[in-house]
């Protein structure tokens, strides 16, 4: 299994995680490859491509229902850098003094993959403009 910082790294399986992530808040059952491709106007060959990488890392699992297949988060294996990232959040508390309160770190961590999210979608509209 890939190293699970090497999958997230990469903006695209990103951006694929957080529409699962939305659309499984919202009620969906799956989220099928031309949906995926609509919502983040990427190619189905490279939607494809971050589809596996993310299937191999057990991110994601996969229905197929006939020739169509639906997606969905798996976010058990996420696991791996919350506990990566938490003793970094527990010295910044020390730091402070007090031990930040469990709404705060998980506000913290909003802020982060939102900030994260951000930086990602502003550099991919520069690479659309003409002239770059």
């Amino acid at each position: 299994m890939a190293d699970i910082f090497d999958v997230i790294a990469d903006g695209t399986r990103r951006d694929i995680l957080r529409l699962l992530l939305d659309r499984s808040a919202a009620g969906s059952a799956g989220t099928s490859v031309s949906q995926i491709v609509a919502e983040l106007g990427v190619s189905q060959p490279t939607v494809s491509k971050h589809l596996k990488v993310l299937r191999e890392a057990e991110l994601v699992a996969v229905r197929e229902e006939g020739q169509h297949r639906y997606y969905r988060l798996l976010a058990a294996p996420l696991d791996e850098v919350d506990a990566w990232i938490v003793p970094f959040l527990d010295e910044a508390a020390d730091d402070a003094g007090a031990p930040l309160p469990e709404p705060a770190v998980h506000a913290a961590e909003a802020v982060g993959r939102a900030a994260a999210s951000a930086k990602h979608a502003w550099e991919n509209a520069l690479k659309k403009l003409p002239g770059r």
